[in-house]
Parts: structure tokens; C-alpha cells; sequence
């Protein structure tokens, strides 16, 4: 869902750097073959994904959701030449999609793919991370949090997307699993002490956490 009406998100993205083309050309295919196709982030959240990483020197990324392989792509066109996207997911045949997009781009050596749920794949990365972009199964996005706070460097950035859920977040009361998770999500967010944060209402919302 777009919070943004689109003809101002299409002239913010005219305005903006955004990915290359071969992963432009992975978004139209996903969006005309894969079901699904909302849980892309666009080119919108991509730049300022983008952007995020520039200003944040990051040079290692924690992803939970690759999906088609846009996001994880967008952002390892933004790192340094030494740098490392570490995407998760369970998918075979998405992810089998997005390695064929990587391996056309120069910037696709970069990136790592895990073939396992989110949860199993933290058991083997112990290491410290400049940025975790959080957006698979909602159900976990707290346990993701938890795990993201623990294994981040220390100017690290966590990044949480679908932190709006459709707008949901303002009626929990509904009984919608996924939309309770997502609010309590939030509030845990809000509550961690040692970061600065702000949620964003970009795209379906974009909760964004800085280490102080």
C-alpha cells in the first residue's frame, strides 16, 4: 500500500537516485509474473534505502525477505565494492528468480542468499551488522527486532518495513494477527532505549532505528 498518493511518489521518485535497470527490469517482471507483487518496496523505499546506506557508511546488511531479490539488490548497488547483503528467506522458487537478476549485475557478488526461515538462519550469524532491513513474516517482526539490536555494529541501523500495515495499526482492536504483531512490534520499537527512531509514512510505512 502507498500512504502517498502515487502521482506525488512518481514525481519524488523522478527526483531521486534510484536502482539500475536491471533491477527496475526485475521489478516489472516481478510485478507482471509473481504473485504477490505488493511486498516489493519500490523504487521510492529502495532510494531511500539507498540513501541511508551512503549516509551511514554500512558496508554489511542483515535481510529478512528477499522475496524476488529487488531490495536485496537495490541495496548491494549502494555498498562499497567489500561490502555484503545477507538476505533470508524460505522461498526456493523466488529467491531461485532474484539470483537469476543478481547474477546479471556487476553488484550481485555482493550478496549472500540463506534458504532458511528467518529464525533458524540467526543462528548463524553471530557476527555485528551496520544495517538490518527487517520485512518478512510479521509474525516474528518482534523477535527480529530482539535479534537485530543484539547483532548490530555501533553506529548501527535497523530498518522495519510494513510498520503501517494498510493503516491496520490503528485498529488492533479488529483481531488481525499479523496487524497485532505489527503493533506490538511498534511499541517495542518506540520503547528501546539507546536508539533515536522515527516511523515514517513511506510506502506502508518505514520505522527507522539509529543507535545513539
Amino acid at each position: 500500500m502507498n500512504i502517498t498518493p502515487q502521482e506525488i511518489e512518481t514525481y519524488c521518485v523522478s527526483h531521486s537516485s534510484v536502482p539500475s535497470e536491471t533491477a527496475k527490469s526485475l521489478q516489472e517482471y516481478t510485478k507482471s509474473n509473481v504473485h504477490g507483487s505488493q511486498m516489493l518496496i519500490g523504487e521510492m523505499e529502495a532510494s531511500v534505502l539507498h540513501f541511508l546506506i551512503s549516509l551511514g557508511k554500512v558496508r554489511t546488511v542483515v535481510e529478512f525477505g528477499t522475496y524476488t531479490g529487488y531490495s536485496a539488490l537495490a541495496m548491494a548497488e549502494a555498498l562499497p565494492v567489500d561490502g555484503e547483503v545477507i538476505t533470508i528467506d524460505i522461498n526456493k522458487e523466488t529467491t531461485t528468480l532474484a539470483r537469476s537478476y543478481w547474477d546479471k549485475s556487476p553488484h550481485g557478488k555482493k550478496i549472500r542468499q540463506i534458504l532458511k526461515s528467518g529464525l533458524d538462519a540467526t543462528k548463524e550469524l553471530t557476527g555485528k551488522y551496520d544495517l538490518v532491513f527487517i520485512d518478512a513474516d510479521k509474525n516474528n517482526y518482534s523477535n527480529y527486532l530482539d535479534w537485530a539490536v543484539e547483532h548490530l555494529s555501533p553506529n548501527g541501523l535497523i530498518v522495519v518495513d510494513n510498520t503501517l500495515w494498510s493503516g491496520k495499526v490503528l485498529h488492533p482492536e479488529a483481531g488481525d494477527k499479523q496487524t497485532e504483531s505489527i503493533v506490538a512490534h511498534n511499541l517495542k520499537a518506540k520503547s528501546l532505549p539507546g536508539f533515536v527512531k522515527t516511523l515514517l509514512p513511506i510506502r506502508d510505512g518505514m520505522f527507522l532505528l539509529k543507535r545513539i
